[in-house]
């Protein structure tokens, strides 16, 4: 598995719904939300003044993130992203 380092963070894309509410299905084809993912791994946190500072972002997390500042990575046939926690903007609930 990858291992972000630092204050990087390894997220994958989140699926996004193809049904209307009432549950009719409108295309076949996957899509994904361009900003949001779940968080697969996150680092140990950035270094400041020789004291790491924890993320404050965990796994699972569902967040929004700036979708020009993500490297895209494919590893073992699946893609993730790969980005600095200070471009992930906000954790949904």
């Amino acid at each position: 598995m990858i291992k972000p380092l630092n204050d990087n963070v390894l997220l994958k894309k989140e699926v996004a719904e193809n049904k209307t509410a009432s549950g009719i299905i409108l295309s076949t084809n996957e899509n994904t939300a361009e900003n949001i993912g779940v968080v697969i791994a996150v680092g140990e946190g950035k270094l400041v003044d020789g004291q790491r500072v924890p993320m404050t972002v965990k796994v699972k997390d569902k967040v929004i993130f700036d979708k020009y500042a993500a490297n895209e990575i494919e590893y073992q046939g699946e893609k993730f992203l790969l980005i600095p926690e200070a471009k992930i903007y906000a954790v949904i609930d």
